[in-house]
């Protein structure tokens, strides 16, 4: 008796499917595919910079990959937020304080102060001072839950400096800011 090798075996047991190439292809692309979407709906997003609000950080028309997976908002960090009550869309900033600092803002000299120590800003666009005063009293305290946010272009920048954005509820953020994907010369950005 012949005995029979293992392709043959395999290709015994894939009769009634089709033997192409193209049903692999099919397959492997379906199954990308749901990756894909599953990655984008559940794990980041893709969100593009509208203005220069964040400039020389971020550029308008950037697009940006977020996440909001396992994230809990840190000073530093830039973040998409959406506040429907302050603008239509979704709006990116820097987070400056969270719950329970003290914000204080010299707009004399442009100087923001965290717990009473000045922040280093080497991120931010240079301003002509004063800087732009937008109705809020100095000093404040972060509420519970709540982040305080600025552009990094101080002057064409509306942040929680103004009344109508103020603090911001961190359930209002989308997500942190990972890396600018497009266009290719803003490639991994400096979201720091």
């Amino acid at each position: 008796m012949e005995e029979r090798q293992p392709f043959e075996e395999e290709q015994e047991q894939k009769k009634g499917r089709f033997q192409s190439s193209f049903y692999d292809w099919g397959e492997a692309l379906i199954i990308s595919l749901i990756f894909i979407v599953l990655l984008f709906t559940f794990v980041v997003r893709l969100i593009g910079v509208d203005g220069s609000s964040m400039y020389p950080t971020l550029h308008d028309k950037d697009v940006m990959v977020v996440s909001n997976l396992g994230y809990t908002p840190a000073k530093g960090d830039i973040v998409v937020l959406n506040k429907e009550s302050f603008m239509h869309g979704p709006i990116v900033k820097r987070i400056i304080a969270t719950e329970g600092d003290e914000i204080n803002i010299d707009f004399a000299l442009g100087k923001v102060y965290v717990n009473g120590e000045e922040l280093q800003e080497d991120y931010i666009n240079d301003f002509e001072l004063p800087m732009d005063f937008e109705g809020m009293e100095f000093p404040q305290t972060v509420p519970e839950g709540c982040v305080f946010v600025m552009g990094d272009n101080r002057n064409a920048s509306t942040d929680s400096r103004s009344p109508d954005l103020g603090m911001v509820d961190e359930r209002y953020i989308i997500g942190h800011v990972l890396a600018v994907v497009w266009p290719p010369e803003n490639f991994g950005g400096k979201t720091e």
